[in-house]
């Protein structure tokens, strides 16, 4: 599995509207075969960070990614909103999604 984790910077007068512009981007990527999950979240220490996680089943898979119509229109608009260069995480992990977290677990009633 490609495990992929981005930083992106937005700029601050369009904090507001980010995840609304990635929602097409995002929807297209989720639908894509090898694409094993798609995920925004907010930072907490920076309110114009969005931190993007998501992984491909292959390297195959990643590749037809970058490849897609929806990828390239989402790298042409986004050089207008982003306020400095995303920072990437880019690994190959063995296992095929998330699996649950062996420190800790739900107490029973």
């Amino acid at each position: 599995m490609i495990l992929i984790v981005v930083k992106f910077t937005v700029r601050p007068e369009r904090t507001d509207e980010w995840l609304t512009l990635v929602d097409e981007f995002t929807t297209a990527t989720r639908g894509e075969p090898g694409n094993v999950f798609f995920e925004w979240s907010k930072s907490v220490e920076n309110p114009n960070e969005f931190v993007l996680v998501e992984a491909f089943e292959s390297p195959e898979a990643g590749e037809r990614h970058v490849k897609s119509e929806h990828f390239t229109t989402a790298m042409s608009w986004m050089p207008d909103v982003i306020a400095e260069t995303p920072k990437i995480v880019n690994v190959e992990t063995p296992g095929t999604g998330w699996g649950e977290m062996a420190e800790l677990a739900v107490r029973a009633d």
